[in-house]
């Protein structure tokens, strides 16, 4: 008999793409998502984008009645539900720990009586805060802005003599240095999941996302990826936004890459009690993204450099992949040219509301944006 997985906030962007991967490989889902309007629209009933054959149970994980009922002949788990975004969730403190921290306390505490063969749960690279560099000496180290730095626009990091710092790959051994209240909600749902998991034998899975693009993102979702946000910018021909200089470097994923890591997560015995990384391993600039998914989309419209900083940013963070790869086998196979022209052929037609200059008002009038 196939297997029964739950997928909880699964009608969102990441959780419907692993649901797709499962199902063609045979499982069977299950999905509880409240379908948030801040991601879904008012009224959503059900993402047209959900695979028909996905069973959706529209309800709040906080509820334990909702999540008893989701739980019925379920053998295995991701947890994907969390309100997402740095900035909203410097402010919006209240709901950001009670979706994502008290939700996660209620599905663990409804695991106690309700054994599973795997739990997977969605981890975040934002608990590192600033990725590692490499002192001139060679020693690998940590550092933070000071306010003063970021108000001089002095972007990048320094030794403590004043000596550049080289980035380098971030791996799963890092210590979290947490930034924002979003930051500390997904160490906090990774931690209680091992924790819990350890303590009652449920094998557990850490799966710390990078920044994750796709078809099927929230447009008008303000909070959402940055590569989500400067397409609605350009949807709509305006300029993207960037903060700082543009030269901040991450590591973009693809979602297909993303949901094939989840299923092996799944599969893999050797993953239990594991932490992954799971991002492309390569970096780029956020303004050359920008200019990219500019030229692919076919809108000769240049990003606005603002040189502001938000409250909770870091500067460089790229991923080292190389526990997901030894332990679960996984190998990102989308390149960013490619995943950049498959977004651009799902965002044809697409109607996408731009709300950034709202949201970034918003962060100004809270002294988030400097």
């Amino acid at each position: 008999m196939a297997k029964q997985i739950l997928i909880t906030g699964g009608a969102g962007f990441i959780g419907s793409h692993v649901a797709n991967e499962l199902l063609k490989c045979g499982y069977n889902v299950r999905v509880l998502d409240s379908l948030s309007p801040q991601v879904h629209g008012e009224g959503c009933k059900r993402p047209s984008y959900l695979n028909r054959d996905v069973e959706l149970q529209v309800g709040d994980v906080r509820n334990p009645s909702a999540v008893k009922r989701a739980l019925k002949g379920i053998d295995a788990i991701y947890h994907f539900v969390a309100i997402v975004g740095v900035g909203q969730s410097m402010y919006e403190i209240a709901e950001y720990t009670s979706v994502n921290n008290v939700g996660t306390a209620v599905l663990l505490e409804a695991l106690l009586k309700h054994p599973i063969e795997r739990l997977i749960v969605a981890s975040s690279m934002s608990i590192y805060g600033e990725g590692l560099y490499r002192r001139p000496d060679g020693r690998v180290t940590t550092g933070e802005r000071t306010i003063q730095q970021l108000q001089a626009g002095d972007w990048e990091l320094v030794d403590t003599d004043g000596a550049p710092l080289q980035p380098v790959p971030t791996p799963e051994t890092k210590a979290p240095n947490l930034a924002s209240v979003y930051a500390l909600s997904k160490y906090d749902q990774e931690r209680m999941c091992l924790m819990i998991g350890r303590t009652y034998r449920i094998p557990t899975v850490a799966m710390r996302f990078f920044n994750i693009y796709g078809p099927y993102q929230a447009l008008s979702n303000p909070y959402t990826g940055v590569l989500a946000i400067f397409a609605t910018r350009l949807l709509n021909r305006n300029r993207p936004l960037i903060n700082e200089d543009g030269n901040q470097l991450r590591d973009f994923v693809s979602v297909y890459d993303v949901a094939r890591a989840c299923r092996l997560a799944l599969e893999v015995k050797e993953a239990d009690q594991h932490v992954f990384n799971v991002a492309s391993g390569k970096q780029i600039k956020i303004k050359d993204l920008a200019e990219r998914i500019a030229k692919v989309l076919g809108k000769n419209i240049a990003p606005e450099v603002t040189g502001k900083y938000r409250a909770g940013d870091i500067r460089h963070c790229f991923a080292d992949i190389s526990e997901a790869r030894d332990i679960l086998g996984f190998e990102p196979r989308v390149t960013l040219e490619k995943g950049l022209l498959d977004l651009a052929e799902w965002l044809e037609g697409q109607i996408a509301q731009d709300r950034v200059s709202e949201s970034r008002a918003e962060l100004a009038a809270r002294g988030l944006m400097l």
